[in-house]
């Protein structure tokens, strides 16, 4: 799988631009060693508002709000510069759920997508004192008027929900992804003119986005027909001729898979197959969930559960995987897969947080979709065509055409 780009090096000690001089440091005592001075780091500067269930997170020096920055891996001031280093907690481990047992701890306390899904949630931002509203399952955002980053606390910590695993922080900043999105508009040539304005038409911002990660070991046994080619020759005098047919004998056996890290996509209102050709997600690069790496990008909890997509989604591919490894077991020029039985011996799931870019064009009263990987910058999306353009190239062609038979036969 595709790794993340190197991460640049850090400064361990930040020197903020408007921070007072201390003085130098009481000498230890006698014997006893240097005290190690105090480096602050994000999770420092996490404030949590009780009254809103919300949570921001303001420079220590400046008061300016904090952001995550995805070229230097840490929460950044863009106001004084000063930046906080992310501490992961080196005990802290990625726990992957049984899904059978999950669900079942779901449905005992009688919980559903209703908690979230749909309704409205408006919160007191305790910067500016603006009213913010949060919809659907969006968990993080910037406040309209002051765009101070504010998270929902009630959705990740909710009793009622899956609480969130891991994450794979962004790595791809705003001027690599406009990158992207610029060459890939460009080279687009019959998309329409109004489409390339996309910088006045859409909306473009970076997005955490919900998945589950499925490990699966099944073993299948089947019947099947294993078909070998060969030829023959046929017939007589000038109806002699060479026919390719196919022998078929029975085949049966059992194979045996294991599927690490399916990612799926849970949220709804995307185009799935876009964000599918964003493949491979490096799951391995996941580290346990913080919520410092989401401060001042937009993030959206999961709309769908994990059994529901595993059913739809991750079921499908893996029986791909599955016909893949009984037709090789087959063998031969050809196989039939007659039927086939599959057990799950393991079926677990993590819920993580996966990075990208997203813009959105309204085009002719229709919404259109452009996913930045925000891991590899790659670009996937759909857009509109110009029937301008397609008109004038197909003149153009039938003019040329006109041409180029004019200098072939009207000389002859």
């Amino acid at each position: 799988m595709t790794q993340p780009p190197p991460l640049p090096p850090q400064d361990p000690h930040p020197h903020p631009q408007n921070a007072q001089p201390q003085g130098p440091p009481p000498l230890p005592a006698q014997g006893q060693p240097s005290p190690t001075p105090h480096v602050p780091s994000a999770s420092d500067r996490a404030r949590q508002h009780v009254t809103e269930q919300t949570r921001t997170y303001p420079c220590g020096s400046c008061g300016a709000p904090l952001t995550f920055s995805p070229e230097r891996q840490d929460l950044s001031c863009g106001a004084c510069g000063r930046a906080y280093p992310i501490e992961l907690d080196p005990a802290a481990v990625i726990v992957k759920h049984d899904l059978q047992t999950a669900m079942s701890e779901l449905a005992a306390g009688s919980v559903g997508l209703a908690s979230v899904g749909g309704d409205e949630h408006e919160v007191l931002c305790q910067s500016c004192g603006g009213r913010t509203i949060f919809n659907g399952s969006l968990t993080a955002t910037r406040c309209p008027y002051c765009a101070t980053p504010i998270q929902r606390d009630d959705v990740q910590n909710s009793p009622e929900r899956f609480a969130l695993d891991a994450i794979v922080p962004l790595h791809v900043g705003e001027p690599q992804a406009r990158e992207s999105i610029e060459k890939w508009i460009n080279s687009r040539w019959f998309a329409p003119r109004e489409f390339k304005k996309y910088r006045t038409l859409g909306s473009f911002t970076s997005v955490y986005l919900s998945y589950y990660s499925y490990d699966a070991d099944t073993t299948t046994s089947y019947h099947g027909q294993r078909g070998d080619t060969y030829t023959v020759v046929v017939g007589s005098g000038e109806n002699r001729h060479t026919e390719t047919r196919i022998r078929w004998r029975p085949a049966s056996g059992v194979v045996r898979n294991n599927i690490r890290d399916l990612p799926e996509l849970s949220n709804t209102g995307m185009d799935g197959s876009r964000i599918r050709d964003l493949e491979p997600w490096p799951i391995q690069a996941a580290v346990p969930y913080t919520p410092e790496f989401v401060a001042g990008h937009l993030s959206r909890t999961y709309d769908r559960d994990p059994q529901d997509v595993f059913s739809r989604n991750a079921r499908p591919r893996i029986d791909d995987q599955i016909d893949f490894s009984i037709r090789r077991d087959i063998g031969g020029d050809h196989q039939r897969i007659g039927n086939k039985n599959t057990a799950y011996g393991m079926l677990q799931f993590m819920y993580l947080l996966l990075p990208m870019w997203l813009l959105t064009v309204n085009y002719d009263g229709k919404p259109f979709q452009v996913f930045v990987n925000g891991l590899t910058g790659e670009v996937q999306g759909d857009r509109p065509w110009s029937k301008v353009k397609i008109a004038a190239a197909v003149i153009a062609g039938i003019v040329v055409a006109c041409v180029l038979a004019y200098l072939i036969w009207g000389r002859q």
